[in-house]
């Protein structure tokens, strides 16, 4: 039963603003937990798991892509199970089945069985993250949309400088059992989250008598939803949000091993510059998302892409610390404002009766392109025994994202 001194209602008695930004709060330690530690932990874990089982590079980019045919296969059930359990027990379902499986693959002996189990947390962190995604979307107008998103991926920054921190502490504690130790810790800490969104997270801001954050507008947004150039947008969004999906994932999953086995870093000085990571992205989604408010979505996405282009080409460079500091300041900047800015263009352009139709559709491309990409790159270090052609490559997709941008049409005007 829930505590009635911690209820939503009597906490809204208690708050100095809009309940809307509990809901951000939460949604951000839901993103924490999807991503920042199911997802962006797997880079500073994988040095220890390929140690200790004996992984070549092609099976640490097929347990990379495994995690992301979880989510895929997540992102088609979505629509039927938001219809069952609503966002709230969408979000609560994927972060329980993360903190199990987590578990799980803290005992795992094979790659085989970390394959499975870590495609079942990618399942469990696409339900999560697209219901918080969601929950934006009803509890935010339009005017709001893209600060409250950007907020809400902070998260994924948080997870970054915690596991960047962890890790390898766990590591010079427990030495080659130190990844066992890693995802055990991050298990009862999802859990610890589940506790929380179930005491706080509602559904739609009518659950408790309000309105949504932001300003009314003199033309619904589900009129915007009706317009033809919607659905050309969608898809443009989608190709867009695949060449994100590709890029980061490469990026993601594989600079801490090239910190390692490229420029010769120990863990601890990896596990550092991870963190910085971790700390510049903090800022990407409320900057990147903030501007995307005031300049259109168009506008803000172009931005993110020249930005993440120039970071890659930096870490594929061959040119040393100084191009990597630069490159993961860059892709810390801009790491998780194209998130923030998809949802809220979806809402711009489709409004909320078809929000999740929306998120879902976008998101096969999104999980298509992350799926592929980690694949990829293993291949290509194995090949040439070295992550700099696989950077390359990242630059070389996001660069033709900026030049597709410009054909996104533009939302109808309010």
């Amino acid at each position: 039963m829930t505590n009635p001194g911690l209820s939503p209602r009597s906490v809204l008695a208690r708050l100095p603003c809009h309940y809307g930004w509990v809901i951000v709060a939460t949604a951000c330690l839901t993103v924490f937990s999807c991503l920042g530690l199911a997802r962006f932990a797997f880079g500073m874990l994988l040095p220890g798991m390929q140690a200790g089982l004996a992984m070549s590079y092609e099976q640490m980019g097929y347990l990379g892509t495994a995690n992301f045919v979880g989510y895929l296969l997540s992102v088609a059930l979505l629509p039927a199970l938001l219809k069952r359990l609503r966002p709230r027990l969408t979000i609560g379902s994927g972060l329980l089945l993360i903190a199990v499986t987590m578990a799980v693959m803290a005992q795992a002996g094979s790659f085989k069985e970390l394959l499975v189990f870590y495609a079942l947390t990618g399942a469990g962190s696409g339900l999560a993250n697209l219901g918080a995604m969601l929950l934006i979307a009803h509890w935010f107008r339009r005017d709001k949309r893209g600060q409250a998103a950007g907020l809400m991926v902070v998260g994924s920054g948080a997870g970054i400088i915690f596991s960047g921190q962890l890790i390898p502490w766990l590591n010079r504690l427990y030495g080659i059992a130190g990844w066992r130790y890693g995802w055990s810790l991050l298990a009862a800490i999802v859990l610890g989250v589940v506790v929380i969104c179930a005491l706080l997270m509602r559904n739609e801001p009518a659950d408790l008598g309000l309105e949504p954050v932001g300003r009314k507008l003199a033309v619904s947004v589900e009129a915007v939803g009706a317009d033809v150039r919607a659905g050309r947008a969608v898809v443009l969004l989608g190709l867009l949000y695949l060449a994100y999906g590709a890029t980061y994932s490469i990026y993601g999953t594989f600079v801490v091993t090239s910190m390692i086995e490229d420029y010769g870093f120990s863990e601890a000085a990896a596990g550092q510059f991870w963190s910085w990571i971790g700390f510049f992205s903090l800022f990407s989604g409320v900057l990147f998302g903030s501007l995307s408010d005031r300049i259109g979505r168009k506008g803000g996405l172009m931005a993110v892409f020249a930005v993440q282009t120039l970071g890659y080409l930096l870490a594929g460079s061959g040119g040393g610390t100084v191009a990597l500091l630069a490159s993961v300041f860059l892709f810390g900047i801009a790491a998780w404002a194209i998130p923030a800015i998809m949802t809220a263009a979806i809402g711009d352009y489709l409004g909320l009766a078809r929000a999740a139709w929306g998120y879902s559709l976008i998101t096969f491309f999104f999980a298509g392109g992350q799926t592929v990409g980690p694949a990829v790159a293993g291949v290509l270090a194995e090949h040439y025994g070295s992550f700099a052609p696989a950077f390359l490559l990242a630059a070389a997709i996001t660069a033709g994202a900026f030049l597709l941008t410009p054909a996104l049409p533009q939302p109808a005007r309010h």
